[in-house]
């Protein structure tokens, strides 16, 4: 299985970068990572949504670039379907099972996900209503698809 995570803004602070690190060392034994990290859009802190939705586009044009061709795209949403760590692990087992190779997860920037990207997802998920740091979100979402695959496989992790 390959695994591909674009997520827009980079990872500045060296413990996220750590973690980052040791979720994609960890999942090395399950499947192929790729991580792509796509330059953020400047924008001033207040913005109308005219602006907002014009950053969210081009934001998106670059995400849209960079999903592998016949990949399972996945976005993650605030307003995405919540799922147990259990029912991820079955949706991965089961697109395996159907043919599909690889998944690719989308992390969108601070203002979200456009809609061009939302129209082309396969699945929307949520990990919570809460708002996370993009930073630290990337760890939970590595930490999540490694403790689906020791999930998958009945391994000793999920308690």
């Amino acid at each position: 299985m390959k695994v591909t995570v674009v997520s827009v803004g980079k990872i500045k602070e060296k413990f996220y970068s750590q973690a980052i690190a040791e979720y994609a060392k960890r999942l090395g034994r399950y499947c192929t990572l790729n991580m792509i990290e796509i330059p953020d859009e400047k924008a001033p802190e207040s913005l109308s949504l005219s602006d907002m939705r014009t950053v969210k586009d081009k934001e998106g044009k670059k995400i849209l670039e960079k999903i592998p061709q016949g990949s399972f795209v996945v976005t993650l949403e605030i307003d995405g379907k919540q799922e147990t760590s259990e029912e991820l692990a079955e949706n991965i087992e089961q697109l395996a099972l159907n043919g599909t190779s690889h998944i690719c997860f989308i992390i969108g920037g601070s203002l979200g996900i456009g809609d061009a990207v939302k129209t082309g997802s396969n699945l929307s998920l949520s990990f919570s209503k809460m708002t996370f740091p993009h930073q630290l979100f990337k760890v939970m979402l590595l930490e999540q698809v490694y403790r689906a695959f020791r999930i998958i496989r009945g391994e000793p992790y999920h308690k």
